[in-house]
């Protein structure tokens, strides 16, 4: 009988010592409750940067996108070139007659 009464009592301890760490330690009902609670304010924290993130890469984008328009405009229309480039261009021949009939009656004055 008393051997029962020994194991009963070191059970109810083994119990109580069970109950005060879900109660009272490091992963107690109180401890986890404060952890989801931070959780869900950093996921939230989280989305809001997020989105912010979306609508930064956005104006990049547009930005990058913008000056490529600008620059390609000036290149074209202005004839625009940078520091370190070398421009190079090309003019397409005047036709044959006309550039044989410019020549000819200046070659075919009289000299005085």
């Amino acid at each position: 009988m008393q051997r029962a009464r020994w194991v009963t009592l070191g059970l109810l301890v083994l119990m109580a010592l069970v109950q005060v760490q879900l109660w009272f330690g490091r992963g107690s009902l109180p401890h986890v409750m404060a952890l989801r609670t931070k959780l869900h304010d950093q996921l939230t924290v989280n989305d809001v940067a997020r989105e912010r993130n979306a609508q930064l890469a956005a104006e990049v984008s547009d930005l990058r996108e913008g000056l490529e328009m600008v620059e390609e405009k000036a290149r074209a229309e202005l004839g625009m070139v940078r520091r370190d480039e070398i421009l190079v261009q090309l003019t397409a021949p005047a036709t044959a007659p006309a550039a044989a009939s410019a020549r000819a009656p200046a070659a075919s004055a009289p000299r005085p």
